[in-house]
């Protein structure tokens, strides 16, 4: 049995009072009260902002403290102790972590504070340096969070200590809970959400908003998969399907690694890891392997990470020893392979729920629909006031002299305020407010201001009476904000999505022993991924559609042949078809999914593009590449002995846009510009060069325009083109756009250096093409992530505006067996 007992001894007069309880009730209410405390104050994200309590009471403070993103920095110490004595009073140290997680880069998919000086590494490895050293600022994503906070769009509740109030939810104009994700541990429950990327998640939402009965696998065609902070690869997409309908799944990362010649040696470079894993621990791990002797090959093993460019941990290999499959022992018994399992747990209102993908996105969209609505009704109120003063203002203006000698003869302001009132017909408020009123609003001009202030008035909150009546106009509000965000804050994504990982490494490693020299088809996908697949007389002939990705470049080789890619720098560099990953041949379009990133095979530089594949025949008619300058040149086939060579002198300020290899010379060279004009003329009226060539001129550009598109075209195959119209102020990949599809027949060849003809009439807010293609017919799309993108039929008209397409196309691609039979682009 437990006693409870007052702590201060009872004075002499005062009978002892003393109650017993059992040990286990109170046992039990303590914990429970405890459990409460930590699941709805601590460890949960609701599921409208998603951010814990710390992390929201964080952000609010720095907002009430105006520390914007054009604002100075401030003493991390200083905001610690502004949220602890305020809102949170559990502990400088967690608040402190709070905040520096919120700064840190690789944590966060999108951070929320602008960090200034040491806040951690990678991983964990090295932790923030102290409150007193570090400063910070809102970043701008949280100002996205917090903005009209002040407008009576969440509500708010008392602190700790009733003294002050706190937002119980931010108004998250940002749907931070699936970009961002989040981790905690509570009692009996825990939460881990992986970050996801900005532009897909709004695109998502924007479609949810439009078509509410959505499934799963309508989400996924904007949704993937997660986008870590990190990048990497994310292996299998079966659990991450299980967690979009269930909330818990799991699903593989693996550290981004290519091989490379350092010095004497083969090297295994690693420039990305999984989520959560810093190169600390992947080292310490390797030590020990090594010590213990169950890993072998290994040289030497150094950091070389920084500021300026990124994480870049280098593995040699000692000689006598395959990298590949050095590659595949290290992703096997070191963190550079991690898991990452998924458990969508969050408050939905004010209850632990399990969550969905359809669910988050759900709840959320509910959050903006009541910050909109309450957001209108605020700014309604306040414009119907400053109306109704204006109206009172407007009255007294028609009639000022006899309003002077109203307040004049009035005893005392009170009694001006009665009269005022009872001659004008004017409320209290409008009374108060003119008596207040400066003799300089007197003036002509002044009348005029509020005559126009007065109908701007009127017509304002007719508007937000509009939105407040009407909910599909409300909807529309809310998806065009959500558009506004990704604008402003998307990013492109960072992670690769891959079906399977395969044995790649070790099927290469030990392929010239057992792999015969027979016909196959090197592949390269739209999301960059490179294949290789045989079954050369039958791929591609079936017609269907694969569910993710597109081929645009394929090129007929051998399994231990040699094959160039073209890139975007003017360059040609050689690869083994051999080191490629081989998939099943396939009836349909082949799907890449296990394929492996080309960066991974070839070092690019930054900002490079793989364009397309290429033989290194030395005969033929050569290659044909289109700069964005307007250049075109066909490049002779030569004898080529290093493993990169240039194959055009670029100008400044140039690059390469497109590269085909020719097969009979007589195709049809294509160029579509910016401004939408598309100009074709026969390959046999461009000079071949050899490889330090500048070309000649393509097509006439207009000034300040450029080459969107260049490919070749056979003219025994019917061919399309299609282009997608948007602004040239919008971020890359976040606006759709207007699609047309029109049959290549409808534009008339001319001559080479001139100006073409329109391809697209622009329509009011766009004012460039942000795609186009052509090629055979049908042709088959896809977005930036892979995923298939339907396109309108091929009816538009020459210079027709197209329709309005379902989400950005990045990719376009006509069947892959007519492309291997003609040699067409795409």
């Amino acid at each position: 049995m437990a006693r409870r007992t007052t702590k201060n001894p009872p004075p002499e007069d005062f009978e002892e009072h003393i109650l017993d309880t059992d040990i286990r009730d109170e046992m039990q209410s303590s914990f429970l009260e405890y459990a409460y405390s930590v699941i709805y104050s601590r460890a949960l994200p609701d599921a409208r902002d998603g951010l814990k309590p710390v992390q929201r009471r964080i952000l609010y403070t720095m907002a009430d403290m105006n520390l914007r993103p054009d604002r100075g920095h401030v003493k991390c110490a200083r905001i610690v102790g502004e949220v602890m004595g305020r809102l949170h009073p559990h502990g400088d140290g967690a608040i402190y972590d709070a905040l520096a997680r919120q700064a840190q880069a690789w944590t966060m998919r999108l951070p929320m504070v602008d960090g200034h000086g040491n806040f951690g590494s990678l991983g964990g490895d090295d932790p923030p340096a102290a409150m007193r050293y570090t400063e910070a600022r809102m970043a701008p994503p949280a100002v996205a969070m917090t903005e009209s906070i002040d407008e009576d769009t969440v509500d708010f509740r008392p602190n700790y200590d009733s003294r002050e109030y706190e937002p119980s939810v931010l108004p998250a104009a940002i749907p931070n809970l699936l970009v961002n994700g989040t981790t905690g541990i509570a009692v009996g429950m825990a939460t881990n959400m992986a970050p996801h990327n900005l532009v897909e998640v709004v695109q998502a939402l924007r479609h949810l908003i439009q078509h509410p009965a959505t499934d799963v696998d309508g989400l996924m065609r904007f949704i993937p998969g997660p986008d870590l902070p990190t990048g990497g690869k994310i292996v299998g997409l079966d659990g991450i399907r299980d967690a979009y309908e269930t909330g818990r799944g799991t699903f593989r990362m693996r550290a981004t690694a290519r091989v490379e010649t350092i010095g004497r040696r083969k090297g295994i470079v690693i420039t990305e890891l999984p989520y959560g894993v810093g190169t600390e621990k992947v080292m310490e791990r390797v030590k020990i392997l090594v010590q213990g002797k169950k890993l072998q090959g290994i040289a030497d093993m150094k950091d070389l990470t920084d500021r300026e460019h990124g994480l870049r941990l280098v593995i040699e290999v000692k000689n006598g020893f395959i990298p590949e499959a050095l590659l595949e022992q290290l992703y096997k018994l070191t963190p550079m392979e991690d898991t990452f399992g998924i458990n969508n747990v969050a408050l939905v209102d004010g209850q632990p729920r399990t969550l969905g993908l359809k669910e988050m996105l759900e709840v959320f969209l509910q959050h903006r629909y009541e910050v909109v609505r309450r957001r209108s009704q605020f700014r309604r109120n306040k414009k119907s006031e400053r109306l109704h003063l204006v109206d009172g203002l407007l009255i007294a203006l028609l009639d000022i002299d006899e309003v002077i000698q109203v307040i004049r003869t009035s005893d005392d302001s009170a009694a001006a305020k009665e009269r005022l009132m009872s001659v004008f017909d004017l409320s209290v408020a409008q009374a108060e407010y003119i008596l207040e009123m400066q003799l300089r609003r007197l003036t002509r001009f002044s009348r005029i201001e509020l005559e126009k202030e007065q109908e701007t008035l009127r017509r304002e909150i007719e508007d937000l009476d509009a939105i407040l009546a009407d909910d599909t106009l409300l909807r529309k509000v809310v998806s065009g904000e959500l558009a506004d965000v990704a604008k402003t804050y998307g990013t492109p994504r960072r992670t690769v999505l891959l079906e399977s990982a395969g044995s790649a490494a070790v099927a290469a490693a030990t392929a010239p022993l057992e792999v015969a020299d027979d016909p196959c088809f090197a592949l390269l996908s739209s999301s960059g991924l490179l294949a290789r697949t045989s079954g050369a007389d039958d791929i591609g002939e079936g017609g269907g559609r694969a569910n993710h990705d597109v081929v645009v470049s394929a090129v007929r080789t051998t399994a231990r042949g040699e094959i160039g890619v073209a890139t975007s720098a003017g360059r040609l560099l050689r690869l083994g078809v051999l080191d490629l990953p081989a998939i099943p041949p396939s009836a349909n379009e082949p799907n890449l999914q296990g394929g492996l990133p080309l960066t991974e095979m070839l070092p690019l530089a930054t900002g490079e593009r793989a364009l397309a594949l290429c033989t290194l025949s030395t005969e033929g008619p050569g290659l044909a590449l289109g700069t964005r300058q307007g250049v075109v040149k066909r490049v002779n086939p030569e004898v080529l002995g290093r493993d990169e060579w240039d194959v055009i002198s670029l100008k400044d300020d140039d690059e390469v846009v497109g590269a085909v290899e020719l097969r009979t010379g007589t195709e049809e060279l294509c160029f579509i510009s910016s401004d939408a004009q598309l100009l074709h003329f026969g390959a046999d009226n461009v000079r071949p060069q050899g490889r330090s060539g500048g070309g000649m001129a393509g097509i006439r550009l207009a000034g300040g325009e450029r080459v969107v598109w260049f490919g070749a075209l056979d003219g025994r195959v019917p061919a399309v083109v299609v282009t997608s119209s948007g602004s040239s102020t919008a971020l890359p990949g976040t606006e759709p756009g207007n699609v047309k599809v029109t049959d290549f027949g409808e534009y008339p060849p001319k001559g080479r250096a001139t100006g073409g003809v329109r391809c697209h009439r622009f329509l009011k807010g766009e004012d460039t093409l942000v795609f186009a293609w052509a090629g055979p017919a049908p042709a088959r799309g896809a977005a930036a992530s892979g995923a298939p993108v339907d396109l309108p039929p091929a009816e538009g008209r020459r210079d027709g505006s197209g329709t309005p397409g379902s989400q950005p196309l990045a990719a376009a691609a006509g069947p892959l067996s007519v492309r291997l039979t003609v040699g067409m682009s795409g």
